[in-house]
């Protein structure tokens, strides 16, 4: 694994810092065995459309022609695009003992070069015609450990911690591979996707931090308001 990159260098490009593949869903039974089909299984297209979808959950992907099964959950402006690096993709292949294709955790944008959990919320970025910028964490569930067919994976997953990055659409546009990745100035409260993971996760700490800096969305903020109490 690369060794994590600083926030001066989140505000710079450099040639690594990449899309390497873009990706929508292939449609399939939820893999838990829920009543609905399921679109964890990103397959890898030539390029994606983003926008920005009606605000709430049940309101579709970001990205056209992608598809969200668990609508109680996910899709709608916070959620419209996920990213995930080829990086943790590649240290879970050696854990798991298993081959993960670009897309294998749910990804629209597979990246190269950028650490995830180091980026700001609320930091923009830059990336084929659209800009896209940091909103809110992901939360391990059945579905995605279902899929992965691994006992024990939220706990898994939650330990390592890198969990990728939800983007809201801040103007619609292409993303295709090759596309290089830019970041804005990183907001001054400096709360990280990283930090905010943990804290959705139960960290009381990194919630109040999260809570002071009021960076999230209303409902987000008011889950980790409900944490601390």
């Amino acid at each position: 694994m690369p060794a994590p990159f600083t926030a001066l260098q989140h505000c710079q490009t450099t040639t690594e810092q990449r899309v390497l593949s873009t990706n929508v869903a292939v449609p399939q039974p939820d893999p838990a065995g829920a009543d609905r089909v399921s679109g964890i299984n990103k397959q890898p297209c030539d390029s994606i459309s983003v926008f920005t979808p009606g605000p709430n959950y049940g309101d579709g992907s970001g990205v056209r022609g992608d598809v969200i099964g668990d609508s109680k959950h996910h899709g709608g402006a916070q959620k419209a695009v996920y990213a995930m690096a080829r990086e943790e993709l590649d240290y879970w292949e050696s854990e798991l003992g298993k081959s993960l294709h670009n897309g294998a955790f749910g990804d629209n944008l597979t990246t190269v070069g950028v650490d995830w959990a180091s980026v700001v919320i609320n930091q923009q970025v830059f990336v084929g015609s659209a800009v896209l910028e940091v909103s809110v964490a992901r939360q391990p569930c059945r579905t995605f450990g279902a899929w992965l067919e691994q006992k024990g994976w939220m706990k898994s997953f939650t330990q390592r911690a890198q969990a990728g990055c939800y983007f809201r659409v801040i103007r619609p546009g292409e993303i295709a591979p090759g596309d290089a990745i830019t970041f804005g100035p990183a907001p001054s409260h400096g709360v990280t996707m990283g930090e905010v993971f943990h804290a959705k996760m139960g960290d009381k700490e990194l919630a109040r931090k999260a809570v002071d800096a009021g960076c999230l969305p209303a409902m987000y903020h008011e889950q980790l308001e409900r944490l601390l109490r």
